[in-house]
């Protein structure tokens, strides 16, 4: 991969970033799960394992509140809703459609 490559899959990744964190916030991560498979802590997982394997220390606190632009805990009470009963059927129906 190019070094061109790169950075413009890191702008891309900065550009989501910023997107669900300042122009979505209001987006569940239940919906992002249903609908695309991966949410915001997907996101974290995926940075943090990434750091990892370039012998970066990080915990999921930290990763989270990369992702999230503020501490996990924080944003939750901000920005989170209880799943509704509809959400929650979506979300097991998407699991079980592609489940392995």
């Amino acid at each position: 991969m190019s070094e061109a490559n790169t950075e413009l899959e890191a702008a891309t990744f900065r550009r989501l970033r910023e997107h669900l964190m300042h122009e979505r916030p209001d987006v569940q991560n239940i919906d992002l799960m249903i609908l695309a498979g991966f949410c915001r802590n997907c996101l974290a997982d995926w940075y943090r394992e990434a750091a990892a394997e370039r012998g970066i220390v990080m915990d999921r606190d930290a990763a989270r509140e990369l992702i999230y632009g503020e501490p996990f805990a924080q944003w939750k009470t901000r920005h989170q809703r209880e799943a509704t009963p509809e959400q929650l059927a979506a979300f097991e129906a998407a699991q079980a459609r592609h489940a392995p």
